[in-house]
């Protein structure tokens, strides 16, 4: 984990809470951003520009932890502070995605585990995202016949059965698969597969 880019964002209501968690993760060598309430942190359009995690306060004025959870989809990594246990809430939070439920006061090991397990949890989502933008951007530089060769090459068809369906040369058929291999980046008919499934594009007979 690159931990100058790794940030953790703080929500507490509590400003010696907030205090204490900045303090201590910053002396962990991590980037640290403390917001006062829900609502503050969600006016931040680039929470997932880099692998981040939030320590979020469960019960607080306003949004609660649970509803900020739902707003985000699980965008980023959740750990969740509370004072009070409630198995029902924990059950809630852990349903919804959580890293994990602490309850305060709280063992700094413990936070910072959870930090470690929540920021390479959201480096390999970062990783999975940027990848399918790439992909999607591949897609992107694919002419409409092309895009129609590769939903047809993604079924298993032979380029004779490609031309048929499209009502074109084989020759033709072969051209554009050609190409559309080349714009994808794929080696192979079965990486061509794992990059379409990366990046959402479905079969013909998918659609």
């Amino acid at each position: 984990m690159n931990e100058s880019i790794a940030r953790v964002f703080i929500v507490d209501d509590d400003e010696r809470v907030r205090g204490a968690l900045a303090r201590l993760l910053r002396a962990s060598g991590y980037h640290v951003e403390a917001f006062e309430s829900p609502e503050s942190l969600l006016q931040r359009n680039d929470l997932a520009s880099t692998p981040a995690c939030i320590l979020l306060d469960l019960q607080m004025p306003g949004l609660t932890g649970l509803e900020v959870q739902s707003q985000l989809n699980q965008l980023l990594p959740i750990i969740f502070l509370t004072g009070h246990g409630d198995i029902g809430s924990c059950a809630d939070a852990m349903k919804g995605g959580a890293v994990d439920f602490l309850i305060k006061p709280v063992c700094e090991s413990l936070v910072l585990a959870a930090i470690e397990r929540a920021l390479a949890r959201a480096s390999a989502e970062c990783a999975k995202r940027k990848q399918r933008a790439e992909i999607e951007e591949r897609v992107n530089h694919l002419t409409r016949r092309e895009r129609e060769v590769m939903a047809l090459v993604l079924t298993g068809r032979l380029n004779k059965q490609v031309a048929s369906e499209l009502g074109a040369a084989e020759k033709t058929i072969k051209i554009h698969r050609a190409r559309v291999m080349e714009k994808m980046k794929a080696r192979s008919i079965v990486e061509l597969v794992r990059l379409a499934e990366k990046g959402g594009v479905h079969a013909a007979d998918d659609e």
